[in-house]
């Protein structure tokens, strides 16, 4: 991985703490990776968030530049794997350290991942924009209960913007998401009765809650340069600056967050906030007109509880007007059944998941729907779907609740799918956890996946020492030629 230094004459000068702690993760990255020239046409940029060193805005690209040339002759009109590149590995300590001085005293041996959660894809053919997820976390058993564990509380999750260079992914650019004063969110928890009370890595100290905090997962990058951003505890969309600032942060109707450090607007459906635990919103996708954004939840609602919501095929795709910061359309996409989909899941249907969006065509995204160990793509279109936003079903006290409800019966029209391609059976070796898809045209998408910084799950995931047993599990980025 290298990092770009920020162009000549910018107004930030490079002396003081953030100028050195720039030049550390610079020097770090670089050394972590082999030697090679840097992509063509990849603007200057600095490893820090200042504005001086941010690349020009980019519109929303409504078919992608130019991609590099794909192999004819494809046996039987299968896809093929155009690019394969992997993230070399970089300890999480260096690259935290060098854009926030200080915030990572001890990685217990975890290395940056979790990069995958989404992509967006910029100008360039070779480079795209991607974000972490709140960072390393696992699930321990501690008196037959599983407890939520986060080895580097003080992660704070980052939106990245990455090249391709032969088998390699490289950063170019980290910009760390903070608060209006400028402070790290991290991806602690915002509270212990909604969220899953944060432990420490041994899953014995109980930490703090945030209300900062966010699970970072879906992305999209706006025609004038800024961020927005899907994350699952609220769940919430939220409005980020070039520089990563966070200006707004839009929540479920009923919903406060005190002591976040920016500004929060209950605008969403409220009944957006019987989410169940971990499955708020994971995927995003923006119009080309750059003023509607798409968002649906991982997830059916937890309605009329948890476990008859997991048993559900129902999920809420929502629209939204970044100019108005409220939703304009409620949605039904309808999961597979997870017997067909999956039968390694032994029937369980709540391991089904909406885990990506992207914009396709004129009314139409592509959808990453999946377990982890199975992922497909959908071509959705929007157009005589039934909008179902402020009516009977966005009442929480409504039964049968929109999740339990015959759509038939009760004259709601799901989105029309049709599969686009099954990704793990087309493409051999393909990663498990695809989380993150960019669409450069109807027949090139890239596809990444959620390594999870490494960990494992429960008590054997760090050795007695106190360091990650490592999953040997990488970053990974497919370009596909989709025919």
């Amino acid at each position: 991985m290298r990092l770009r230094p920020a162009p000549t004459g910018t107004s930030s000068p490079r002396t003081g703490p953030a100028a050195l702690a720039a030049a550390a993760l610079l020097a770090a990255i670089a050394a972590c990776a082999p030697a090679s020239p840097p992509p063509a046409a990849v603007p200057p940029s600095s490893a820090t968030a200042a504005s001086s060193a941010e690349a020009a805005p980019t519109s929303a690209p409504t078919s992608a530049p130019a991609v590099p040339p794909v192999a004819t002759g494809t046996a039987g009109g299968k896809p093929s794997v155009i690019t394969n590149a992997t993230l070399p590995r970089m300890p999480l300590a260096q690259f935290s350290n060098g854009l926030i001085a200080g915030s990572v005293p001890d990685d217990h041996g975890i290395a940056l991942g979790g990069m995958g959660s989404d992509l967006y894809p910029t100008q360039d053919p070779n480079q795209y924009w991607a974000i972490t997820d709140r960072g390393p976390n696992g699930q321990v058993k501690v008196d037959h209960v599983k407890r939520r564990t986060f080895p580097v509380p003080s992660f704070d999750p980052a939106i990245l913007r990455i090249s391709v260079q032969g088998s390699a992914l490289h950063v170019d650019q980290a910009i760390p998401i903070t608060t209006a004063s400028g402070k790290p969110v991290t991806g602690l928890s915002n509270s212990d009765s909604r969220d899953e009370p944060p432990y420490d890595w041994t899953a014995g100290k109980l930490l703090g809650v945030n209300p900062a905090g966010l699970d970072t997962e879906g992305m999209v990058r706006a025609p004038n340069g800024d961020f927005w951003i899907s994350e699952e505890y609220a769940p919430s969309i939220l409005h980020i600056s070039a520089t990563g600032k966070v200006l707004a942060r839009y929540v479920p109707a009923g919903l406060s967050l005190p002591g976040t450090d920016y500004p929060v607007q209950a605008t969403l459906p409220g009944i957006l906030a019987k989410r169940q635990i971990n499955r708020g919103f994971e995927s995003m996708a923006i119009n080309p007109d750059g003023h509607t954004l798409y968002a649906a939840l991982q997830s059916p609602l937890g309605l009329p509880n948890d476990k008859q919501g997991g048993n559900s095929r129902v999920v809420r795709l929502l629209a939204f007007d970044l100019n108005t910061g409220k939703a304009t359309a409620e949605y039904v996409y309808p999961l597979e059944d997870v017997n067909g989909f999956d039968p390694g899941q032994g029937g369980d249907q709540s391991e089904m998941k909406i885990s990506a969006m992207a914009w396709y065509g004129p009314d139409q995204l592509v959808v990453d729907e999946r377990t982890d160990d199975v992922a497909k793509l959908y071509v959705i279109k929007l157009t005589g779907a039934t909008n179902v936003l402020g009516g009977p079903f966005d009442d929480p006290n409504h039964s049968p609740a929109l999740e339990q409800t015959n759509l038939a019966g009760a004259s709601v029209s799901p989105v029309a799918k049709s599969q686009l391609i099954d990704l793990t059976a087309a493409i051999p070796g393909l990663p498990k956890k695809i989380e993150g898809i960019a669409v450069r045209d109807q027949h090139t998408i890239a596809v990444a996946n959620d390594n999870d910084f490494g960990m494992a799950e429960g008590k054997d995931a760090f050795g007695g020492n106190g360091k990650v047993n490592d999953t040997g599990i990488p970053s990974r980025l497919l370009l596909l030629h989709v025919p």
